[in-house]
């Protein structure tokens, strides 16, 4: 496919570590829940901008929002001036996030909310070191990163943290031994997760915050048992120790609910929050109650672009279409259906491990059928062909080896089957090719 976008890649005006994503798909448009390419074809967007453009593409309320605002007011800096888009939005945002998380510091992505958490925690407590799970992903500026395990490639050559960080497994309800309650077994193993890494690493006392992902993004949309998150919840509060959920791409109906913590029942002390809060503008915040941000001491922290009017108004839009479109119980209703639909596919395909989702945050893990290993290279053949028959999916998991299901909320059935139906395609031309493959003993036995 090649047009004016692939000469100027190919002339190298971008990096290639931002340039080189799959798909790299050139468009010129999109429109609810498809991209339009150069090509002219529509293409069914089952990322949703990885996770934010939970609304659906240019959804009309939202854009008008973008547009009023620009006609009146494009840049702060908030501080400096006040202005109306801000105020509302931290109301709306309020409304639905679970008490006492009520005061609100704006960036503008997801790394800066995590950053801004971290330091929030580290100032209040005065204590240095922050726990976080294996394979959570909180972004990869420098703070941030040192946070990050869901790939190693991401920390190498940085030296990150400066030992300032701990890491402890995430409960992976797959690896429970058989005949062992799930809910039970997780939480007796991360009460001696903590005890080990008390006794033997950093004193709880040292500790300001424990950070995780209440579902697993990039590590693989790993979901936990409910009782490991009320567990460490526990923890923390045993120790006086700051919990962080990280819910930038589980939040804003993403997993059927406003939040994955009003879905598992556990309130952490700060949140981060960002991609789907303006429907694709860049927009962030470090929640947390107003008790713990008045400690927080003025100037300490700070911002530019952070909470800007247009992405303030159109996180109000954003707001607005999730609740007069009842977009978070779809979210949950179809995210069931989906779930359902895919596990009994799974049946038919010896490509398919496990397969597992929260709304319309849905993984589909691939191996290789003769060894039933991880087959990140399989899952790439799978989302190229997908992409050819007109869906786009993402990939996840330490070795690219789960396949990221996130359409826009917005998404209805006739959809969803579509897209489906598209996938199952693409999985069968796999296997017909690795069957091929064995039976001319050119590929792994």
């Amino acid at each position: 496919m090649m047009n004016n976008w692939t000469l100027l890649n190919e002339e190298g005006l971008l990096a290639p570590t931002m340039a080189k994503d799959f798909p790299n798909l050139p468009v010129v448009k999109a429109e609810g829940l498809h991209y339009i390419g150069v090509d002219g074809r529509k293409y069914l967007d089952f990322t949703s901008g990885i996770a934010t453009e939970n609304t659906g593409h240019r959804h009309p309320k939202v854009i008008a929002a973008i547009k009023d605002q620009v006609d009146s007011l494009v840049h702060g800096p908030i501080g400096i001036i006040n202005y109306e888009s801000i105020l509302q939005l931290a109301k709306k945002l309020k409304e639905v996030l679970p008490d006492p998380l009520d005061c609100f510091f704006f960036g503008n992505s997801g790394a800066e909310a995590i950053e801004g958490a971290v330091k929030l925690a580290r100032h209040v407590t005065n204590r240095p070191y922050v726990v976080s799970f294996l394979g959570g992903f909180h972004g990869r500026t420098m703070g941030a990163l040192s946070l990050t395990t869901s790939k190693s490639k991401y920390r190498r050559n940085l030296p990150v943290g400066a030992n300032m960080t701990y890491q402890l497994p995430y409960a992976q309800i797959t690896e429970t031994p058989e005949g062992l309650d799930p809910e039970v077994y997780w939480s007796e193993h991360v009460e001696k997760d903590f005890e080990r890494l008390f006794n033997h690493q950093v004193a709880p006392e040292e500790v300001a915050a424990v950070i995780l992902e209440p579902v697993l993004g990039e590590g693989g949309y790993v979901i936990p048992p409910k009782a490991w998150l009320q567990k460490i919840r526990e923890i923390c509060d045993r120790h006086q120790i700051l919990l962080i959920f990280d819910e930038i791409q589980t939040g804003f109906g993403r997993t059927g609910d406003w939040f994955a913590a009003n879905r598992f029942g556990v309130t952490p002390d700060i949140m981060a929050i960002a991609k789907g809060i303006a429907s694709g503008l860049p927009l962030s915040a470090t929640v947390a109650s107003r008790e713990l941000m008045e400690k927080w001491t003025v100037g300490s922290h700070s911002t530019t672009f952070g909470g800007n009017p247009v992405a303030c108004a159109a996180g109000c839009a954003t707001m607005d279409v999730l609740k007069e479109e009842g977009l978070v119980e779809n979210a949950r209703v179809l995210g069931e259906y989906a779930l359902n639909k895919l596990i009994e596919i799974k049946e038919k395909h010896q490509v398919i491990g496990i397969v597992r989702g929260i709304g319309l945050m849905i993984g589909i893990e691939i191996i290789h059928p003769v060894t039933g290993e991880p087959n990140g290279e399989g899952l790439m053949k799978i989302l190229e062909k997908s992409l050819e028959k007109g869906v786009i999916l993402y990939l996840s998991g330490n070795k690219g080896e789960v396949i990221r299901m996130m359409p826009p909320l917005n998404v209805d059935k006739e959809h969803l089957d579509q897209g489906i139906a598209m996938l199952d395609e693409a999985i069968t031309e796999l296997e017909l090719e690795l069957e091929l493959e064995l039976e001319l003993g050119i590929g792994d036995k």
